[in-house]
């Protein structure tokens, strides 16, 4: 492997683990940060998305739309307190199409609630489509595939 395909390799995986550090902390603010403006974030079912139906249970097109979604989850939506943790396999770099980096990586979310026990949250793989900006890479497209048909309760913070 390259010189060149390592530093990538490396920089998308940095990427990865700041966007988990990011949720695990709790730090939304920061989430839409690492969109480009016109980024887009899905969350679709893997049966959808096999069989290449449009319908996604989250679909944020902008990260205008991002910073709506952290202010509802901050200051809007009541639920019940608990945290994410984020495991998230190293990124396959697929290839690189002018300007943009395609990425994909398995993840899963564990949700704990204070006091309880810690369940399996949501599992899936990343797709993403990677630009790089003067403030480093950023997003302009992460489709979050979750394998699960079920979604615990209901989904409040991003994946």
């Amino acid at each position: 492997m390259s010189l060149e395909k390592l530093l990538l390799q490396q920089e998308v995986d940095q990427l990865y683990a700041a966007y988990a550090a990011a949720l695990d902390e709790k730090r939304f603010d920061a989430w839409p940060e690492f969109f480009v403006e016109d980024g887009r974030y899905s969350l679709q079912a893997r049966e959808n998305h096999d069989r290449g139906l449009p319908l996604a249970l989250m679909d944020l097109e902008s990260r205008g739309m991002m910073k709506d979604r952290v202010y509802g989850i901050t200051q809007t939506i009541y639920h019940g307190p608990y945290y994410t943790r984020h495991v998230v396999s190293p990124a396959q770099v697929l290839g690189v199409e002018g300007d943009v980096v395609k990425a994909q990586a398995n993840y899963a979310v564990f949700r704990t609630k204070p006091a309880g026990i810690s369940e399996v949250y949501n599992v899936g793989r990343y797709i993403d489509e990677i630009v790089r900006t003067p403030e480093g890479l950023k997003f302009r497209l992460r489709l979050c595939v979750y394998d699960s048909e079920m979604i615990l309760n209901s989904l409040i913070y991003p994946v």
